[in-house]
């Protein structure tokens, strides 16, 4: 390989990810477009760099072979990157924490606004449960406290930094509150995990609360469907 050959940079780009055409080709000398779903050993093998979503799983089934030193996910979450195996094989990777976080308050406070219609409730009246208060999180605080609700934050990182004045456990949420919001990150072991975060004697507890908003590409819960919504009979 020669100097011009190491010089050259071939990035593979998930096609659904918005008004990055003009930035990548500064910097690229070949720019390859395509459905997250169809990204294949084959097609990555010669790309220095992948720039992802959801969608593609990047681990050792797609990527050993490759010369691929770069992963960039265009989301918060990064469950889809195999940590471990691009530790071991030398690859780079970083995430977009807070992307979407002024998306996902917006929704809420938009829902939040329908529902209200809807059901004829004064949401200055009801208490909201927020469980991950992280850059998501803070943002959705911020609209509920603007509304005048009653508001209860869980998130244990940061009532370890911070002290336990501001933060409520699980167990009062859960009997307290008409909407329950999660905005967490999905680690499956460890000090904070939060794989079925939320399990059946959480949700035996919420029968009395009227609205959950969460991340449904996060498996927190322990035999309940995913959905963005979901409203208790």
């Amino acid at each position: 390989m020669g100097i011009k050959d190491e010089l050259y940079m071939k990035i593979i780009i998930d096609n659904k990810i918005p008004y990055i055409k003009e930035a990548v080709q500064r910097i690229a000398d070949e720019v390859v477009y395509a459905p997250g779903k169809d990204f294949t050993p084959e097609l990555v093998r010669d790309a220095d760099a992948l720039i992802v979503r959801t969608r593609t799983h990047c681990n050792r089934d797609l990527l050993e072979g490759s010369r691929v030193k770069f992963i960039a996910t265009a989301t918060i979450g990064f469950d889809h990157i195999d940590t471990e195996y691009c530790k071991q094989a030398g690859i780079e990777w970083t995430n977009a924490p807070g992307c979407n976080s002024a998306s996902v308050a917006q929704y809420i406070q938009s829902s939040l606004l329908v529902w209200k219609s809807v059901r004829n409730k004064r949401l200055n009246e009801l208490t909201i449960g927020i469980i991950g208060v992280g850059n998501v999180g803070s943002k959705v605080a911020k609209v509920a406290q603007d509304f005048g609700m009653r508001v209860l934050l869980n998130d244990l990182p940061r009532e370890e930094k911070e002290g336990a004045e501001r933060f409520s456990s699980l167990e009062k949420i859960a009997e307290e509150c008409d909407i329950i919001t999660f905005h967490v990150p999905l680690y499956k072991e460890g000090k904070y995990k939060t794989f079925h975060l939320a399990d059946e004697v959480f949700f035996q507890v919420t029968q009395t609360v009227s609205f959950f908003f969460y991340n449904y590409t996060r498996i927190i819960f322990n035999g309940y469907p995913s959905a963005h919504l979901f409203f208790p009979p």
